[in-house]
């Protein structure tokens, strides 16, 4: 930003701590529930206040005319809602995050969806992702890593929770004076299901923020996705100034927050087990399999939300139009069918394709992003984290949450040649 247009947040809490405080009584497990119910069946009828956490003992008036809602929970049949885009609609996300990030691609259907992913995946070129990962995501671990000191850290507060924002804020191209700013309004807005009012104003605050560069961007292109936004186009259609900014806010969840959660839940399974991450520090071939089995055994992000078009049969239950389903794949990547014992995290695992990511037309347009920021980000650590361990003295650590999943904190004990 030049400085007519300066990031300026008068509240300066810290994000982690507002973060953690909204966060405080998550659910440590929900998976043992989720896998007795899909012994029952892949596909329950259940009530839509479960659904979105509410209690369910409230009389609501006109309850009646509330839609039926289902929880999907086989492999075989979250693949199958999540392949076909007609049956099962994304659009029900207008009425939830559509008012606070705008229209974004996750509300989209065919043949709008089509068209705006080709024009938003210009920006996400194999030439960048290669620049990215040497010129940008490295020298930010790095320095993060750099402020490490007395042999211990969080790896969660200190830099799982903060590289991924820091890496988002480099591809937008934001100066450096502008990322404590940055930052807060970011995890503001990723935090509005539970501060609503906090997460709105953040939004609106990104956006004004985001036009001053836009603007800029117009008129004096640069080598970062704003850049490449305002210049894509695709048989003669170009995205609208909103689009981009849509597109804009909602790279903080989809990219900075799943990005955290993914890396410090693969770091947790290998930290629980250290044979696992022995084998991986001597061998760095089993990376990649290694960041699979983390994103299948525990993914960041559990569930999405469909609506049926039309009367369907899934998984033997008979499903009417307009239904609400939850399609859980976090209890899909623990399908017992496709996984032999899957509540075990095994980084020698025999490679099978998990469905973090969602399959079909919304698979996301960020996992390479994602995978290769994990990538570099565990292979720094375990290159300058010597010795690496959980820190004996600490109790209690462990993932939690349902919709989303991650431990609160990391903290390890390390020997020479982590901070300086």
């Amino acid at each position: 930003m030049t400085d007519s247009h300066p990031l300026v947040v008068e509240d300066e809490h810290d994000p982690f701590e507002a973060f953690e405080r909204a966060q405080g009584g998550a659910v440590r497990d929900p998976h043992a529930e989720w896998a007795r119910l899909r012994e029952q069946g892949p596909v329950h009828k259940v009530d839509l206040r479960k659904l979105f956490g509410l209690d369910t003992t409230v009389e609501i008036p006109d309850a009646a005319d509330l839609p039926e809602s289902y929880l999907v929970l086989g492999y075989d049949e979250v693949a199958h809602v999540l392949r076909d885009g007609q049956t099962f609609s994304s659009t029900g996300y207008a009425a939830s995050m559509g008012v606070v990030m705008g229209h974004t691609i996750l509300e989209m259907d065919e043949p709008e969806h089509h068209r705006y992913r080709g024009l938003v995946q210009q920006a996400f070129t194999r030439k960048a992702m290669e620049r990215w990962e040497t010129e940008l995501v490295a020298p930010i671990v790095n320095r993060l890593i750099d402020d490490f000191a007395g042999g211990r850290a969080d790896l969660v507060r200190d830099l799982f929770f903060v590289f991924p924002v820091y890496v988002i804020a480099g591809l937008l191209g934001l100066p450096d004076e502008d990322l404590p700013a940055f930052h807060r309004l970011a995890v503001e807005l990723i935090s509005v299901s539970f501060d609503w009012e906090r997460g709105v104003a953040a939004s609106e605050r990104l956006r004004e923020y985001f036009a001053g560069v836009l603007g800029e961007r117009r008129r004096e292109p640069a080598e970062d996705i704003i850049s490449a936004l305002s210049q894509a186009e695709l048989d003669g259609i170009r995205l609208t100034d909103e689009e981009i900014f849509a597109f804009l806010r909602l790279l903080l969840p989809a990219g900075a927050e799943t990005t955290y959660r993914s890396s410090s839940n693969l770091l947790f399974g290998l930290l629980t087990h250290p044979d696992q991450l022995e084998a991986l520090r001597q061998d760095r071939s089993l990376l990649p399999q290694a960041i699979e089995e983390g994103l299948r055994w525990e993914p960041p992000l559990t569930g999405i939300m469909r609506l049926t078009t039309r009367d369907v049969e899934l998984g033997g239950v008979d499903i009417a139009a307009g239904a609400i389903l939850s399609v859980n794949m976090g209890a899909a990547n623990r399908d017992p069918g496709r996984w032999p014992h899957p509540e075990r995290f095994d980084v020698f695992r025999p490679p099978q394709p998990h469905i973090s990511f969602a399959l079909g037309p919304h698979t996301c347009l960020g996992m390479h992003l994602a995978r290769m920021e994990t990538t570099v980000a565990v292979n720094i650590v375990l290159d300058r984290l010597v010795g690496m361990r959980l820190d004996p003295d600490a109790r209690d650590v462990h993932i939690r949450g349902v919709a989303f999943r991650a431990p609160a904190r990391l903290p390890v004990m390390f020997g020479a040649g982590g901070g300086t």
